[in-house]
């Protein structure tokens, strides 16, 4: 498990792009048979992928979080950005296609995925929060969340936005979690950028052409700083930063958070002619 230490607005000035991707970008997520997770100290939320191909791959604890099983004092949302696959939580199996999506709730103690078949893996995202309470493990289908419709093609943000954990959806403790895709033609997403100081947000780019890019904005409003990222990168956002990005094409991204609220709209946005 790596370790990300939480960042004070007040380093960014001092920063180069190394420690700028060395702090804040997560690549490599998603390597066969194995579970790549990175510790963030910002909100204490751990970012994980799982790669099946030969197959199944548990999900168990790690000496960075001091718990037998990774859900001792945990909850999780995942995401499936791969080819089909499933996730097996104390026995009982959970199907899950591209962008479908699977709650774990604190408690559980076998997790294991798995995939339909090599060809073609699941891949599967996984950002957890420490949990005070119980929540029932719960699935839920591609699109069949809260979908809201925002952006304008005029702008190149046309987007569809599927929130699946969230206070009016999947009950969880801190984990909010959705999948917001692109139409054709869009490139920008959240846009007027914005920040909610009460949460951190991770944002994973996928379903993005190999050969393209993301250049993902982040920093202070008045001081911004941008990242180069390819498909299936995460990127760690603090409580004091904005997030936004643009593409070289249309895209997909699993956006998650985890802090002292989980009101979806409880954000500042900033903006464009103020944002420097």
């Amino acid at each position: 498990m790596d370790q990300r230490y939480a960042t004070s607005p007040d380093q960014i000035p001092g920063m180069d792009t190394a420690e700028m991707r060395r702090r804040y970008l997560v690549e490599d997520l998603f390597v066969a048979d194995e579970v790549r997770a990175t510790y963030t100290h910002h909100d204490r939320v751990v970012l994980a992928g799982i790669m099946p191909v030969a197959g199944e791959v548990p999900l168990v604890g790690f000496p960075e979080i001091r718990s037998e099983e990774f859900f001792d004092h945990r909850e999780a949302g995942i995401v499936n950005v791969g080819g089909p696959g499933a996730i097996e939580v104390d026995g009982t199996r959970y199907d899950l296609e591209h962008t479908g999506c699977l709650y774990v709730g604190r408690g559980a103690s076998r997790v294991v995925a798995s995939s339909a078949g090599p060809e073609n893996p699941a891949k599967f995202y996984i950002v957890s929060a420490p949990a005070h309470t119980s929540y029932p493990t719960t699935a839920v289908a591609p699109g069949q969340g809260t979908v809201r419709e925002l952006g304008d093609p005029l702008t190149s943000n046309r987007r569809t936005l599927n929130q699946y954990i969230h206070e009016n959806g999947i009950r969880s403790c801190q984990v909010v979690m959705g999948v917001t895709t692109l139409h054709d033609g869009s490139m920008w997403n959240t846009m007027p950028a914005h920040t909610h100081d009460r949460r951190m947000e991770a944002y994973l780019y996928f379903d993005l052409p190999q050969d393209a890019r993301i250049i993902h904005i982040f920093g202070r409003p008045q001081e911004t700083r941008h990242l180069v990222m390819a498909n299936e990168q995460a990127v760690i956002s603090p409580s004091w930063s904005v997030h936004s990005g643009v593409g070289t094409s249309a895209y997909s991204f699993v956006w998650a958070m985890a802090g002292e609220n989980q009101a979806f709209d409880d954000m500042d946005t900033f903006p464009v002619a103020e944002m420097r």
